[in-house]
């Protein structure tokens, strides 16, 4: 991709560890933002988080800081809180979830920079802790989740508030960021990871359907209002979605069931172009269609729904999916230190035709000695002072 990026000449102190904080910033700094990230010397609580590398390097580290600049500093130590208050100073904007230490506070980084751009994460909006599991489990969502009739919580693996929170804290920053260009004022932004999970929770009707009727019961991989649900096939196993009268006709069309389902529908009293009356005959449809599916591959699947509106998939494991990664634009070629060559995904926006591509993640203080010397304008001797005094990464 060529040309500047939307956010170049936009710098970020990044303050962070685990996932939504990091995710932020790498979404900021795929579209252009010069992103610093400030680590303790030796790594913070999520440098060797798994999965690992077979050199035993954090793949979800490097995942989540490509394209970033690294910064090791002693936080614990004065000398080192003043190096990264001169970076806030310098760059005015901070996204952080560490929690606040002496001369790194909002009010103590503002004082320095008054139109200072600071997003906090939190867990809980009092400034509770709390992470995404904890969150998911008190936001109800274990309980539809799993097959139907169970009585014990599911979790996910996705970490889904982790990732949205993230992304949030990207698009408060940018807005923080656009209202300094029109007024010259800083802001303080706080995001929690419970009040995203809640707030997610209501847009999306499940908070009020509780209130005015009956909590949503477990339906293990049926869709809810309307029908959707997994198949065996005869080789593995996809999930076919029906969300519009159209998606119905093409389905029963492709399968060849129409007078099936007329039958069925005279004989339920039904209309199945109404979602309503195909989730209410959901099982009685998928009794019909599950033969069909049965007695195909994959791949004659694919062949009789191609070219029409059903919407499906076969499933696969990531295994699977990484042995295609190949023939996915989005994925490019990264030969990522200590960890060596392989594919990983640029950012999902595309600008125009094209999306920036993946940029290898710093290792662990890898620009200290850069960012310093350029952005806080250091004289080598007082560089080599700090390393000596160890407040900032050999």
């Amino acid at each position: 991709m060529t040309g500047t990026l939307p956010l170049d000449g936009m710098r970020v102190v990044e303050l962070s560890s685990f996932v939504a904080t990091p995710l932020g910033g790498m979404t900021l700094a795929q579209l252009g933002a010069d992103v610093v990230r400030v680590d303790q010397v030796g790594g913070g609580p999520d440098i060797d988080r798994w999965p690992l590398a077979p050199s035993g390097r954090s793949l979800y580290w490097a995942g989540l800081n490509k394209g970033k600049r690294s910064v090791a500093v002693d936080l614990r130590s004065r000398e080192g809180r003043e190096v990264v208050a001169g970076l806030v100073a310098e760059s005015g904007v901070v996204l952080t979830n560490a929690p606040p230490r002496q001369g790194l506070t909002y009010d103590e980084l503002k004082a320095a920079r008054p139109d200072l751009i600071h997003v906090q994460l939190q867990g809980t909006r009092d400034g509770g802790n709390a992470v995404d599991y904890t969150v998911n489990a008190a936001m109800g969502f274990p309980s539809v989740t799993g097959p139907s009739g169970g009585d014990v919580p599911v979790n996910h693996s996705l970490p889904a508030w982790d990732v949205a929170c993230g992304l949030y804290m990207a698009v408060g920053l940018l807005a923080a960021e656009r209202h300094r260009l029109r007024t010259g004022e800083g802001q303080s932004l706080r995001v929690a990871l419970q009040d995203v999970a809640l707030a997610t929770a209501g847009n999306l009707g499940y908070l009020a359907e509780a209130q005015l009727g009956e909590p949503r019961r477990r339906l293990g991989n049926h869709l809810f209002g309307d029908f959707g649900r997994d198949f065996a096939t005869a080789d593995g196993r996809v999930m076919v979605a029906v969300l519009t009268a159209r998606h119905w006709r093409d389905l029963v069309e492709a399968t060849g069931l129409g007078e099936v389902g007329a039958a069925l529908e005279r004989a339920l009293g039904a209309d199945f172009r109404r979602a309503g009356d195909r989730f209410a005959c959901r099982e009685a449809l998928g009794g019909v269609l599950a033969p069909w599916f049965a007695s195909r591959t994959c791949e004659q699947v694919e062949d009789a729904l191609t070219g029409t509106s059903v919407l499906w998939s076969r499933y696969r494991d990531f295994a699977e999916v990484a042995a295609d990664l190949h023939r996915e634009p989005l994925m490019g070629e990264l030969d990522q230190p200590g960890i060596g060559p392989h594919l990983a995904p640029g950012s999902p926006l595309r600008l125009g035709d094209a999306s920036p591509p993946p940029a290898p993640a710093p290792t662990l203080g890898e620009h200290t000695t850069e960012v310093l010397r350029d952005v806080l304008d250091l004289a080598p001797e007082r560089i080599e002072a700090l390393r000596s005094a160890g407040a900032v990464a050999p």
